[in-house]
């Protein structure tokens, strides 16, 4: 009885001392009428999810009917492949009720898994007869407070008390308080990388029969597209480029390659092209690459093998079909003959992280040169099979979707407060595949890029969180974490794909439109959040850019900031709490803004003036401006809002003429080489350039620009694009 009552109290003690303040973000539902939220069921007790009688609310309740040491237990894998489970860092408690039938008295206890380990055990107080109590038990209690690997939370019944039927319902997870003030840090002094011109793609579709239109080409620029990929997903393997067709059909799709030819010149994009391995043949390829940069001079520099061909649900006619190896020797003849056509492009492999995954055949080991143990799984066989055959592919091609929904299935697969946790995988991702390559292939191997040529929420089944706001914040979120990798270019699938309303419309997640779709653009024009997001990210970012190291100390508010070229600086926040502004402070070093900034955002307003069809101009980006900037400064941000500040620079502070002997030093924001104008005033009103090509931090001597008794005593230095 001892450890039974240490456990309540604790419990108790969080109650008793939890904060008063909002939530910062919503409670994390596990099970209301049904499982949501990605959660499954990986009970061994004796259940029925869809009991009808008692209920504590709605329709259904979980029924546990079954002798002790028997458990009900819910998994959730999380939505980073390197981690495994889930952050509950945002979370308090683990809530629920409890109904114990007829005579009560059930002793159960809770406890959670993270990682391989289970945490302590939680014996609750005795449940009730024939009515409903609810329970609550702080994750510390559970030993998992602040964890980012939950996996499992399990009830399970003990031999202490009755083994008679008992009722769960209402499982959720408490939100923690919001922060009173989030801190956000700015270094305009350290640059984390160039930013690509290639992480602005979109996949194009061959069923797409608006494709070949005025209207997209608009749409394309507005989104700010730089690199299309043709034909993209699965029907690559499928799809013979000079007629249009697919496997042995005889009619043609919609989108030929001449009209993604019409519309990708146009729009003035480079094209990454997919060609046919699961059906196809080397010769077939070459000859799609002479056409295109020898007989129509395109110079469509990126060309892949295959889609996902690791996958059963590719077409494979190979004797062993998604096998590695037979991929290899096959992927070397490929580039041969097509570097053949033309040596300038450049040719990507199909991969995937991890040395396990898709290991599916074992007759061709591959060793890892840094380990010395063997591994099966697709990226390791193939990158020793091309090492082994003198071939080098120029990138390797990562395909990532968080989430999968089976059609209709009675569970909620997706989850917004979960997709929103897992933009930071791709570091993950990277840092994986280069290992990869490192222990594989070796040092030959250290030219090879990284390229994302799909990406988005879910690769099921669609539903409600496709075509919301939420799937809109995960796009710029997750771009904004890969421009901090090594990924040198992002392909959103997809410009225009269909509707679909086979997956999720679970009230628990966000969103008011009633299909799924997993295009930027549903039919000829009607855009979806996320393609307001692509727009909004041209914005951010964009070729001669550079990438600023930026942090946020709250995970639901993050933070991204770029150099531009024409010196100004631009700080992307993305609240993603549906419920609460978020305050925070604002701390920007090595750069002194103007005080006025430019604001373009989007958000919960926007999304709502496309729901009941308000103004055109009303549901796309919104700009304003904020007069308060500085390099320290406090900033509200909106629920479920991306914000986008850009900041002019400053003009250098104002010095009341030269230092003794004619000379100072020049105390200037930005890194050191940033080209000023050194200009001069005797009333701050009419200014004259008196030196150019100024630097920051250097000594400047004055001597031979100051006229003896010259009344211009105020000097003022103008950053120089």
């Amino acid at each position: 009885m001892r450890k039974q009552i240490a456990c309540l109290v604790a419990w108790f003690v969080v109650l008793a001392s939890a904060p008063q303040r909002s939530p910062a973000q919503a409670d994390l539902p596990i099970y209301t009428d049904h499982l949501v939220n990605g959660f499954q069921d990986w009970s061994w007790a004796s259940r029925n999810l869809a009991n009808t009688s008692p209920v504590h609310s709605g329709a259904h309740s979980i029924s546990v009917n079954d002798v002790a040491w028997t458990g009900i237990s819910f998994h959730q894998a999380g939505f980073n492949n390197y981690q495994g489970g889930f952050d509950v860092s945002g979370y308090t408690n683990l809530s629920f009720w409890a109904d114990g039938g007829t005579g009560g008295g059930q002793q159960i206890q809770v406890y959670a898994g993270y990682g391989a380990t289970n945490g302590p055990r939680v014996l609750l107080s005795a449940l009730p007869a024939n009515g409903w109590r609810q329970y609550t038990v702080s994750l510390s209690a559970l030993g998992v407070a602040a964890a980012t690997n939950v996996s499992r939370l399990t009830w399970q019944l003990t031999s202490s008390g009755t083994t008679n039927a008992f009722y769960l319902d209402d499982i959720q997870l408490t939100a923690m308080p919001g922060p009173a003030l989030v801190r956000i840090q700015v270094n305009a002094g350290h640059v984390l990388r160039a930013v690509d011109p290639r992480w602005f793609g979109l996949n194009t579709a061959i069923w797409d029969s608006d494709f070949d239109t005025p209207q997209t080409v608009q749409l394309l620029r507005e989104a700010g597209a730089r690199l299309l990929r043709f034909p993209g997903g699965s029907l690559s393997d499928e799809y013979h480029w000079a007629s249009d067709t697919t496997l042995g059909n005889t009619w043609r799709w919609a989108t030929s390659f001449s009209n993604f030819i019409h519309v990708a010149t146009n729009v003035g994009a480079q094209a990454i092209i997919t060609v046919n391995y699961g059906t196809g043949t080397p010769a077939e390829a070459a000859a799609w690459v002479r056409d295109a940069n020898v007989t129509n001079h395109l110079g469509f520099q990126y060309w892949e093998i295959g889609n996902e061909c690791y996958g059963s649900w590719e077409a494979d006619s190979n004797t062993q079909p998604h096998d590695p190896y037979t991929y290899a020797v096959r992927a070397a003849d490929y580039i041969a003959q097509m570097k053949a056509a033309d040596p300038a492009i450049r040719i990507g492999v199909v991969a995937a992280p991890g040395q396990d995954s898709f290991a599916n055949y074992t007759n061709h080991p591959a060793t890892n040169s840094l380990t010395g143990r063997v591994h099966y799984g697709w990226t390791p066989v193939l990158l020793s099979t091309l090492k082994n055959l003198g071939v080098t592919p120029d990138f390797l091609v990562n395909h990532r979707y968080p989430e999968y929904s089976t059609a209709n299935g009675a569970a909620c697969a997706d989850s917004d407060a979960l997709l929103l946790q897992s933009a930071p995988a791709w570091a993950g991702d990277a840092a994986d595949l280069r290992n990869q390559i490192n222990a594989y292939f070796g040092a030959g191997g250290s030219n090879m890029e990284l390229f994302v040529t799909e990406n988005n929420s879910d690769a099921g089944a669609q539903g409600r969180q496709s075509t919301s706001l939420v799937n809109a914040l995960y796009y710029a979120d997750s771009l904004g974490q890969l421009m901090q990798t090594e990924f040198k270019a992002f392909v959103w699938w997809d410009f225009r794909n269909g509707g679909d309303t086979q997956g999720s419309f679970d009230p628990t997640l966000y969103g008011w439109r009633t299909n799924g779709d997993l295009g930027m653009v549903g039919g000829a024009t009607n855009c979806y959040p996320a393609f307001h997001a692509a727009e909004l990210m041209q914005y951010f970012a964009r070729p001669g850019d550079s990438v600023l190291e930026a942090a946020s100390d709250e995970s639901l508010l993050s933070a991204y900031a770029v150099r531009r070229a024409d010196g100004a600086l631009n700080l992307l926040v993305i609240n993603k709490s549906g419920v609460t502004n978020v305050n925070a402070a604002v701390v920007i070093t090595n750069f002194t803004p103007f005080p006025a900034a430019t604001v373009r955002s989007y958000g919960i307003a926007q999304d709502e003036a496309a729901r009941t069809n308000a103004s055109p101009s009303l549901q796309g980006l919104a700009l304003t401006n904020f007069p308060g900037s500085s390099t320290n400064f406090d900033y509200s941000f909106p629920p479920y809002s991306l914000t986008l500040l850009t900041f002019a620079p400053a003009p250098a502070q104002l010095l009341p003429g030269p230092a003794s002997g004619g000379q100072f030093i020049l105390q200037l924001q930005g890194q050191p080489g940033t080209p000023y104008v050194l200009q001069s005033s005797p009333d701050l009103l009419a200014w004259t350039s008196v030196e150019t090509d100024t630097l920051a931090g250097t000594v400047v001597d004055l001597t031979n620009v100051i006229l003896a008794g010259s009344s211009r005593w105020f000097w003022r230095a103008i950053w120089q694009p």
